[in-house]
């Protein structure tokens, strides 16, 4: 049996940092670490780069086709990760990039947890990357909110499915962290608004702490403890009453030069 990990978007910031703990043995012994992006590379002998674009249907047919090459290929763990946001009001934003964060959050999730199941057992895992952004809708986020909520949704629901088998499925919903995301992210200012407001998260924290709650089986990893509070506000309050508090907070934060 060849034991698997795969992670998508792992060239840098969040996948990079799985992928750096799963090769030192953070998710137990792996005989490989596949590692998914666009512009792919081998960090370690036990890491297989595959350079592919998850907005485009050929890129599962390449990994479904890997799994079937492998001998006794097991899927330890599956990490849908990759993404990317482009911020500002809807109707200011190009078709092109609302239609590529749909594919890439949304679509790429589905088609490879369903390319991977086959080669899934009893203790399996799927580590969904979903944001504290999927609590409520986000004004100047919509796309990007939409489909972290989708994310969200998915991962509890197919947990559910899954549980009676074995296999378990984990949301992970941290805040903004400092990566190079913020940098590529379009109408940067209205991201940065709410990262000033929520603040930062460290990276390998979050990384150790999604990797904790994969291995356990838990359905819901939020590593921020104000942002679980969130998550319960936003269950309970009437999202006008959400809206107008974070508007006014947000505003708030700018004003003082708040930042995480």
């Amino acid at each position: 049996m060849t034991s698997i990990a795969i992670v998508t978007g792992a060239s840098s910031g969040l996948g990079a940092e799985l992928v750096r703990l799963l090769v030192e043995g953070a998710f137990g012994p792996l005989d490989e670490v596949w590692a998914v992006s666009r512009h792919a590379a081998r960090t370690s002998p036990r890491v297989r780069p595959f350079a592919l674009d998850l907005t485009e249907p050929a890129s599962f047919d390449a990994l479904e086709a890997a799994l079937a090459e492998t001998p006794g290929a097991r899927v330890a763990l599956l990490v849908n990760n990759a993404g990317f946001g482009t911020f500002g009001d809807f109707a200011d934003m190009p078709a092109a990039d609302n239609a590529d964060m749909a594919r890439l959050l949304m679509l790429a999730p589905v088609e490879l947890t369903y390319r991977a199941l086959p080669y899934m057992a009893a203790g399996s895992r799927v580590l969904n990357v979903a944001s504290v952004a999927a609590f409520m809708p986000q004004p100047g986020l919509a796309t990007y909110s939409a489909a972290k909520r989708f994310v969200l949704d998915f991962s509890r629901a197919l947990d559910a499915e899954l549980g009676d088998v074995g296999i378990h499925v984990t949301a992970l919903c941290p805040k903004f962290m400092r990566t190079g995301f913020l940098d590529h992210a379009g109408a940067g200012d209205v991201a940065a608004r709410m990262a000033g407001l929520t603040g930062f998260e460290d990276v390998a924290r979050v990384a150790e702490r999604a990797l904790a709650a994969a291995r356990a089986g838990r359905a819901l990893c939020i590593p921020s403890p104000d942002m679980r509070a969130f998550y319960v506000a936003a269950k309970l309050l009437p999202y006008p009453l959400l809206l107008r508090a974070e508007r006014a907070l947000m505003g708030l934060g700018a004003a003082h030069g708040e930042r995480g």
